[in-house]
């Protein structure tokens, strides 16, 4: 019956289709796809809540029995990695990387499954207290629904972009009731090049998925404050000293769960990186439990200066009873939540680094006016401090400024801290791109080769797959031809020139038409002179893994149209300068 429905539902929107204009039916598109979002969003936080709640509560709130939830994420990641590996074949791409990947590479295709996958993998995961943010997985899951409407529809790869990019900011927005935050995000973090015309259908997008989110999920499960105190000019450097710790900080963040993450990788059994992540995880709950799960129940505690929830079932609580003790403990807790993520992440759950910035934010605010009234300054406002770090670190973390001031100043319910929230973000935004140029997920991808930037030419440049335009219809010459046979070969050949290849396909050099046109006319040469004499070693060659930017450099260097590629030494085929820039021509007429 379901299925009955969807294919009527379906029918009845293809003639939507066909009797709406392109953009009247994107805008239609943006509305379906961002109430989607919105709604993936509610399920997904409601699927991770119900399994803290039915599964996890009981082990923390009974006193006989409140050490073994410190193993609990290590079920919940065992079972993230059962699924993937029995569902998805051992695979699912995680992350806001995956979705530059997608945009980059693969024309904005996200696979089919990753519509749901994110959402039962994700919300199991956080679920049982592996310490990461739900939102990565929200907007994987957003992206993917955006992405198979356009496909579904056939809509162009603009098109399909701008909805994958729709989606992902009704989830944002839906996962924090803050419709601007979802379509900023949007722009800064996932489109490069953007026109007038997109606004509409993102902004179109959030608001429907920040309207579902409204109507359906428990104010509860939301991020929400009310703010404590206006803010104050007085206060202003105190500020700007926050905004340097906030980069600081966020620098910290990237480069601990850069190394972290990788040293993971390194190693190839799953189970064994399932084991050391779930119990180093475990070691870490054991002396820091904020660091379990999302971390929003003790953002929300410090938030009505109650910081004495952050030490509640750790060992060390009956250890902490001066007021430094109470501040090292809760910098130590900030610090270490990176580390957590890692742990989560790199034995192989799914979650992201989105809630996790905000936590470390948070408790970097928090610190930071507990040490200001510590030293004297008793009119701080602790919950202000609390709220603009968050929006620092975020900054400087994700390299999205404008997404951090707008998400916290919604999640306020008021935009009385716009000022010391521009400054914050925007000083903890420069900093960190001064040493770090790329954001997290930016850098995790160029580290693979696939090239992301912030300027049209070179995105669209690197979106070109070199090695779909090679070219293997050159006309192959052994070592020991001759030159009557070398003759011969190219009356019955396009090309003008030939590669010497030997038994084992090894390139050895190459013979150009015009390089041996005195030979070719005298008859006498043609049995004495063979490939391998006449032959000329190539300028250049071109490696198979080469980036597209190095193969153009040697164009531009060399003078040449065509090049050789070669695979650890051996023959593929050429690469034709023209072929590129006719790549080049089609992809920037299709990103217009």
């Amino acid at each position: 019956m379901k299925t009955k429905k969807l294919n009527i539902f379906e029918r009845l929107l293809s003639k939507v289709h066909d009797y709406l204009n392109e953009k009247q039916f994107l805008i239609l598109s943006s509305i379906l796809v961002g109430i989607s979002a919105g709604i993936a969003a509610v399920i997904l936080k409601s699927f991770a809540h119900f399994i803290r709640k039915h599964f996890v509560d009981q082990y923390l709130q009974a006193q006989d029995l409140k050490l073994i939830y410190i193993f609990l994420p290590l079920i919940g990641i065992g079972i993230t990695i059962f699924i993937i590996a029995r569902f998805y074949g051992g695979f699912l791409g995680k992350g806001i990387s995956f979705i530059l990947q997608a945009i980059a590479k693969k024309s904005s295709y996200i696979p089919f499954y990753h519509m749901w996958a994110h959402i039962i993998t994700s919300g199991i995961t956080v679920g049982f207290g592996g310490s990461g943010g739900l939102e990565a997985p929200i907007v994987n899951t957003g992206s993917a629904i955006g992405s198979n409407f356009a496909r579904r529809y056939k809509l162009s790869y603009r098109e399909r972009t701008l909805l994958l990019a729709a989606g992902a900011a009704g989830g944002i927005a839906g996962a924090f009731n803050a419709p601007i935050a979802g379509v900023l995000f949007a722009l800064e973090v996932l489109l490069i090049d953007i026109n007038l015309t997109a606004f509409i259908p993102l902004l179109i997008a959030s608001a429907s998925g920040a309207l579902i989110s409204k109507i359906i999920l428990n104010e509860n499960i939301l991020l929400n404050f009310k703010l404590k105190q206006p803010f104050n000019y007085h206060n202003l450097p105190f500020y700007i000293a926050l905004a340097l710790l906030s980069a600081i900080v966020a620098l910290y963040y990237v480069n601990v769960f850069s190394w972290v993450t990788t040293k993971f990788k390194k190693v190839k059994s799953k189970l064994i990186r399932w084991m050391a992540g779930g119990l180093m995880l475990a070691g870490l709950l054991l002396l820091f439990p904020a660091l379990f799960g999302e971390g929003f129940e003790s953002i929300k505690e410090i938030s009505m200066l109650n910081a004495d929830h952050l030490m509640n079932h750790s060992i060390l609580e009956n250890f902490i009873e001066h007021k430094w003790q109470i501040l090292l403990f809760i910098c130590a807790t900030f610090l270490l939540k990176s580390v957590a993520v890692a742990f989560t992440i790199g034995a192989g759950g799914n979650g992201g680094n989105f809630a996790p910035s905000l936590f470390v934010g948070a408790h970097l605010g928090f610190a930071f006016a507990l040490a200001l009234q510590y030293l004297g300054f008793q009119d701080i406002p602790v919950v202000n401090f609390t709220l603009v770090a968050m929006a620092g670190v975020l900054a400087g973390v994700f390299h999205a400024p404008l997404t951090s001031i707008f998400l916290i100043a919604e999640i306020t319910g008021g935009y009385e801290l716009i000022i010391p929230l521009m400054i914050v973000s925007s000083v903890s935004y420069a900093v960190v791109k001064y040493f770090h140029p790329d954001s997290l997920d930016v850098l995790k991808l160029k580290k693979k080769g696939t090239v992301i930037s912030e300027d049209k030419d070179t995105s669209i440049l690197g979106k070109i797959d070199m090695t779909k335009l090679i070219e293997t219809d050159f006309t192959i010459l052994k070592p020991e031809d001759n030159l009557g046979v070398i003759v011969e070969n190219i009356k019955h050949s396009k090309r003008n020139i030939f590669p010497v290849v030997n038994e084992h396909n090894k390139l050895l050099g190459i013979i150009t038409m015009s390089g041996i046109k005195e030979e070719m006319f005298n008859r006498e040469l043609y049995t004495k002179l063979v490939a391998e004499e006449i032959m000329l070693k190539p300028d250049v060659i071109i490696k198979h893994d080469e980036d597209i930017f190095a193969v153009m450099d040697k164009f531009e260097e060399t003078g040449h149209w065509n090049l050789p590629v070669t695979e650890k030494g051996l023959y593929k085929g050429f690469l034709s300068k023209s072929s590129i820039l006719t790549e080049y021509r089609e992809q920037l007429l299709s990103s217009i």
